[in-house]
Formats: structure tokens, C-alpha cells, sequence
């Protein structure tokens, strides 16, 4: 039987974590689309011997390991590289989530994806639940985390889809502006629904 599969997705600082380990507090498997684009260019694997092949040494750490900042610094600034990249990576992700989520025990299956929508994984799922958050606790947020300036937040922002696009584009929303406890009552909620659309579907 397919795996009955919700899109868990959010723009950045949104807390998209918190709300995935709600879920895994329920027994819910998460397959994390963040963790899979790591893993597939991890030290020996065919993704980084494919990137050192089209970029050269120069995007590879002294330890084996991928150069993430410069790799970034390149591909932001050549639309041909970063199409490239995208190319090479994104089928390689997508096969290997698909994988873990077969592999899954729970009834069904949250999908992490920061870009969902702008990635097409939305087609893969059977619904989405976007965890939204005001700008101004977002930009807060994520600053305090990744120590980084409002500039390189808002330039993510920019990068990702509008926040109006995204939550017309979702099934569910979790509103992530107040306490812990009402997002608990939330997943615990969605979770109830998400159990029976996977035993009907």
C-alpha cells in the first residue's frame, strides 16, 4: 500500500521543527528533506564526485567533506551553475525520501521540506500543512538561531515563496505566533485527522 504522506513545509525561523517533533512524539516517522540533500553529497558518494567534477577541488574541505559556503557563494552567483546543481541534486533527493518513506513504519509520513512548493514535492504528497509565523517574529527568530544580519535573513525570504502563495497553496496551517502548548493541541489534532485519511485512503 502507498504510504499516505503529509508536505510539512514553512519559510525560514517558522519553526517547522518544533512542529515535525510534535508529530514524532505521536510515532509519526519524519523523512527530512534537509537531512537527505546532506547525505547525498556526503564524502565518496556519486553526488560529490559529480560536483568536484564540474566545479573542481576547490569546493571540497581538506577533509573529504563539500564546501557548502563557497559551493552556495558560486551557484548564487551563476544561474547556469546553480541550474546545474539543482539538476544533479534534486533527483537524487527526491528518489532517496521516497526510499525512506517506503521504508517507514508509522500509518503516515511527514515530509520536511523547506521548499515544497517551490521544489515541486507537493506533488508528491497527499496534503500539506504550512507552519506560518508573522515576518517580523520570523526575521527575530532566525537571526537570534543563525546568527546572521537582517539582510541575509530577508535576502532568504526573498529567495522563498511569498507567505500569502504559501498558505493558499496549504491543505492545514499551524499558526506558530503564540505558545508551545497551543501547538501541541494542534499536531494532536491534525494527527487524529491524518490517522483517518490514511486508514480511508
Amino acid at each position: 500500500m502507498k504510504k499516505y504522506l503529509v508536505g510539512l513545509t514553512g519559510g525560514i525561523g517558522s519553526g517547522k521543527t518544533t512542529v515535525a517533533n510534535g508529530f514524532l512524539t505521536h510515532g509519526i516517522t519524519l523523512v527530512d528533506a534537509d537531512i537527505v540533500a546532506r547525505e547525498v553529497v556526503e564524502p565518496g558518494s556519486p553526488g560529490l564526485e559529480q560536483i568536484r567534477t564540474h566545479f573542481g577541488n576547490s569546493v571540497i574541505n581538506g577533509d573529504g567533506t563539500l564546501n557548502r559556503g563557497l559551493l552556495r557563494e558560486i551557484v548564487f552567483a551563476n544561474p547556469q551553475h546553480r541550474e546545474w546543481l539543482n539538476n544533479l541534486l534534486h533527483p537524487m533527493i527526491r528518489t532517496r525520501m521516497l526510499e525512506l518513506v517506503e521504508k517507514a513504519n508509522s500509518p503516515y509520513v511527514i515530509l520536511i521540506a523547506p521548499l515544497l512548493f517551490e521544489n515541486g514535492l507537493d506533488r508528491l504528497v497527499n496534503r500539506t500543512l504550512v507552519v506560518d509565523i508573522s515576518p517580523e517574529k520570523q526575521i527575530a527568530r532566525t537571526m537570534a538561531r543563525d546568527k546572521v544580519s537582517e539582510t541575509q535573513v530577508n535576502n532568504i525570504i526573498a529567495s522563498q515563496m511569498s507567505r500569502e502563495d504559501r498558505l493558499a497553496k496549504a491543505d492545514d496551517i499551524i499558526d506558530n505566533n503564540g505558545d508551545v502548548a497551543g501547538i501541541e493541541d494542534k499536531v494532536a489534532e491534525l494527527h487524529s485527522l491524518y490517522m483517518t485519511l490514511s486508514q480511508s485512503q
